[in-house]
Parts: structure tokens; sequence; C-alpha cells
């Protein structure tokens, strides 16, 4: 009897591991200077929260209520795991109900881009920043199932382990023009990986304009 009910146990936690998304935690939230804001979840990089937390306050200095997530922790999480940061970002003390706007960077730029922009119910804007796209080529009907609007930027010299490289952004911009999905591509010369304020490729040109329609876009899609 024992021995049955340790296999019947060993089965459900087996089915348990199985089913179990690892729930990915908020690592802080940013605040604006408001007090209370429209929530952006922002989703790092490989290089973690750390690396973003300039570019993460100045999200927040827009005036939103920026919860940033470790991208690492939320590879291959899929749809849940983006359910999951949204879920826990609107807890934020400083949050405000509604739709959330995403923004990702490199790794999670891609992991907005993938299950984010398919997310019209919960996301408004899906802003995402030289963001990793080989998933594209393992899914070339991606480009029709896109439902939130989404603007992505590259930078040209981008080679960064191949994960970003410019000729897929504009591959993914020709399949979206074609599917005519709310897409739109923003791509910056002489710009490599990491360019955003603190990057290792911190270019301020390309930096100042993408964050200037980061904010436009912000804005439109929570209407202000």
């Amino acid at each position: 009897m024992a021995i049955a009910s340790f296999r019947r146990s060993l089965v459900v936690l087996l089915l348990l591991a199985v089913v179990f998304v690892p729930c990915a935690l908020a690592q802080q939230e940013f605040p604006p200077p408001q007090g209370n804001g429209r929530v952006v979840v922002l989703i790092s990089g490989t290089a973690g929260p750390k690396h973003d937390r300039e570019f993460a306050q100045a999200i927040a200095a827009l005036g939103y209520d920026v919860a940033v997530f470790d991208g690492n922790k939320m590879e291959g999480t899929g749809l849940q795991g983006i359910r999951s940061a949204i879920e826990q970002a609107r807890q934020m003390p400083h949050a405000v109900p509604g739709k959330v706007a995403l923004v990702g960077l490199s790794l999670g730029g891609g992991v907005a881009l993938a299950y984010g922009s398919l997310m019209a119910n919960e996301v408004a804007v899906d802003i995402v920043w030289y963001p990793a796209t080989g998933f594209f080529q393992r899914y070339p009907g991606f480009a029709r199932r896109i439902r939130v609007p989404v603007l992505m930027f590259a930078g040209e010299s981008d080679t960064y382990r191949d994960c970003c490289l410019i000729a897929t952004a504009h591959a993914i911009a020709a399949a979206a023009d074609a599917a005519k999905a709310p897409f739109e591509l923003v791509t910056y010369p002489k710009t490599g990986h990491d360019f955003i304020v603190g990057g290792s490729n911190y270019n301020p040109k390309s930096y100042k304009d993408a964050l200037e329609r980061t904010a436009a876009r912000l804005k439109a899609a929570f209407g202000e």
C-alpha cells in the first residue's frame, strides 16, 4: 500500500513538473514622477535588469509605472510567462488599472515580440529594442498572428551573436506588411546592439530618437 501511494504521489509530482511554468518575479518597480501611472512591463536582455536600470528610469520619467522583469527567467515560458508578468505588474503599488505596454530589450525584446504581440486583450502596445529574432525563421507564419501594434528598433550594424540581424528585421517587416499587421520598423545606421543609455554600444543619437518615438507611441497607445 505504501509503495502504491508513493508511486501515485510521484506521478502527480511529475505531472506538475510538466505543466508548471516558472513565475518570473518583478525585479523592481520604477514609479513615475506623479506617483501613479499606466503600467509598462519592461523585459531585460541577457545582461539582466541591473544593466537596464538607467533605461527603466528614463521610461518612468515619461510618466509610467515601470515593472522590470529578467528576460533570462522568462525565456521559454511563452504566453503564460508574459501573462504572469502582467498580472504582477498590475499589482504594483503605483500601477493604474488597464492594459499595459510591453518594452523588451534584446532577449526580452524577442520574448515580447514573439508572444506579447499576440495579446491584444492585455497589451496596448509592444515596443521592442534590438530584439532577438531567431524565432522568426522557425515560425514563418508569425506576422499573420500579430494583433498588438508593434514598434521595433534595430541597429543596422547589429551582429551580436547573430541574434538580432538587420536582414531578419527587414524580413519580419516585409512579412508584416504583406499580412497588413500593425508593425513598424525603425532602423539606425552605424548602430550596433545594446545602443541604449548605459549599453555596451551606446549611441546617443539613435537612443534619443528611439526614446522619443517610444514616448510618442506610449502616449498614443494609452490615449494621452
